[in-house]
């Protein structure tokens, strides 16, 4: 089977098993998803759902979660991974949005990426999510499932690289919901430890399953 079959045998499996497929974090606006993605870095999106109510209820807007303290925000996040820097980095990324872009996130990569804990794979969500950009935020799930099926080849060794393959691959106008679906497969059904080969619509053309892939 060649790559671009194989493209095409994915996407058209995807399209039918996920159609509307969403990030699981839980946001009302712009700013609470990019604190959500935030605080997601090496943690489940269900734990980072269990604190982000109170935490938005009481710091719903940049301008409120500017004049907090890393100290106060720690308390509500103090169950997530590295509580103390992400603290630091929410109060610091506010800040940084009132002084410099008015309190409203920005749809820029380069304007995402200047703010404090936002990195490619952060600024990427936030493009694909809220503004429905061509970007492909590349996880450990989507890093992992894109070269289990085949869709990158083991010489795409770093998230730029399998991005990179990926957005050259994948319909433009697609590229939103993919992140979503590679990132869902992973999660549930091509699991790191234990994939649940015999519950995956992509089996039959699968290289784990001795499919052979042409260049």
């Amino acid at each position: 089977m060649r790559k671009k079959e194989l493209y095409q045998k994915t996407i058209a499996y995807f399209q039918q098993a996920m159609p509307m497929p969403e990030t699981e974090l839980h946001y009302e606006t712009p700013f609470q998803l990019l604190v959500a993605v935030i605080l997601s870095a090496q943690c489940t999106d269900k734990r980072i759902n269990t604190v982000t109510p109170a935490l938005f209820q009481d710091y719903p807007t940049a301008e409120v979660m500017a004049e907090a303290t890393p100290e106060t925000i720690f308390e509500y996040i103090r169950s997530v991974s590295y509580p103390n820097n992400k603290a630091k980095h929410l109060v610091a990324m506010a800040k940084m949005l009132q002084e410099k872009f008015g309190g409203e996130v920005p749809s820029t990569g380069e304007q995402l990426e200047q703010l404090p804990g936002v990195g490619r794979k952060t600024a990427n969500v936030i493009q694909a999510v809220i503004f429905q950009k061509a970007r492909m935020a590349v996880d450990t799930h989507v890093f992992r499932v894109s070269h289990r099926i085949g869709l990158v080849s083991d010489k795409c060794t770093t998230p730029l690289s399998v991005e990179k393959e990926l957005v050259k691959h994948i319909p433009e106008n697609l590229i939103p919901m993919a992140h979503h679906w590679l990132i869902l497969h992973g999660r549930y059904v091509c699991l790191a430890r234990r994939p649940k080969c015999e519950e995956c619509g992509l089996l039959h053309f699968c290289p784990k399953n001795g499919v052979k892939l042409l260049s």
